[in-house]
């Protein structure tokens, strides 16, 4: 079940990062899915590097957590998109 809400809550990190992202996307619900996801876990590894803490500890759902992830999003989607352009030309 855990599992379950770690994708519904990456998938509304990847909307917000798509929504917050402008240009067209190459990408539509499943790489929306697993980009906030993947940027989930990117948000929180950057965190704990740059405040020296474990912000997962809980295991509950906080603003900043959120904030993380779709920081973390928004990186992962450039990345992507970049790659996409480039394969695409």
């Amino acid at each position: 079940m855990h599992y379950l809400w770690m994708f519904l809550i990456g998938l509304l990190v990847g909307v917000v990062a798509k929504f917050l992202m402008p240009g067209k996307d190459p990408g539509g619900f499943i790489i929306t899915g697993l980009l906030g996801v993947a940027g989930m876990f990117l948000g929180g590894f950057l965190a704990s590097l740059i405040f020296g803490t474990n912000m997962s500890a809980t295991g509950s759902i906080e603003p900043s957590g959120f904030i993380g992830g779709v920081i973390g999003s928004l990186i992962l989607l450039a990345v992507y998109r970049m790659f996409r352009r480039n394969t695409q030309a």
